[in-house]
């Protein structure tokens, strides 16, 4: 495992786009959620959940977090390096593992930075912005389930801008479909259900009781949603030839 380990560290890092995409979570993640910020007004008493405005950089930071995790094995079937993979390492559970784990690892550091200079933007922009663990930590956690399902997805697709297609639509065509059904009861089961809709209710920080779903709960049916995606990806990956 460590050999595998270090393989796919190698790989990842002389990838050329792999830092610039590593810096695109960090500067979209920080950027949209400044902009969110500066916009919101409190010069007499702020209505707004401050501390989720301060975060909705993540909802852009998502997309290029996305789009890395496809990269990191459907690049592998685009350019056919992944026979030479499976070559090195036959066990292709620990490929996918070995894939994962450091997929996670440069995904933590970046959604670190990302939500610690939101938070710290928040705070200097929106002065009765107060900090709370639970929606830093959750936004930390919901980028990197983000990059689990993606991976996943990718590697059941082996095309990786298929997997990214697929994954942005569910994260932004999926609330755009809730809000369009006009029943109140259907549209708040697919807020609860939808990867975004749930996952993002762990920024929350007002009004729970009004939430279609309690913050961690919905960072565990985001949780469900990566495993899914993963388990979908291992089977393919165990029965079709390369």
């Amino acid at each position: 495992m460590k050999g595998a380990l270090l393989a796919e560290w190698t790989k990842l890092r002389t990838s050329p786009g792999t830092w610039w995409l590593l810096a695109g979570v960090i500067a979209a993640t920080i950027g949209l959620s400044a902009g969110a910020a500066a916009a919101v007004s409190c010069r007499t008493v702020c209505t707004a959940d401050l501390t989720k405005v301060s975060l909705t950089g993540v909802e852009l930071g998502q997309a290029v977090v996305a789009i890395l995790a496809a990269l990191a094995i459907g690049n592998e079937y685009s350019s056919g390096m992944v026979r030479v993979s499976l070559a090195a390492v036959p066990r292709r559970t620990r490929l996918l593992l070995a894939k994962a784990v450091v997929t996670s690892v440069v995904v933590l550091a970046a959604a670190v930075l990302g939500v610690a200079g939101s938070v710290l933007t928040g705070h200097l922009l929106l002065p009765a912005h107060e900090f709370l663990w639970r929606p830093a930590v959750g936004s930390v956690l919901y980028l990197e389930l983000i990059a689990l399902l993606s991976l996943g997805v990718a590697t059941a697709a082996r095309q990786p801008a298929a997997a990214a297609g697929v994954v942005l639509g569910l994260l932004y065509a999926w609330p755009v479909v809730a809000r369009v059904v006009t029943d109140p009861t259907w549209s708040r089961r697919l807020d609860q259900i939808g990867p975004m809709s749930a996952g993002t209710a762990v920024q929350a920080t007002r009004d729970l009781a009004a939430l279609p779903i309690a913050p961690w709960s919905g960072l565990g049916v985001l949780s469900l949603w990566a495993l899914a995606g993963l388990l979908a990806g291992w089977l393919l990956l165990l029965r079709r030839d390369a």
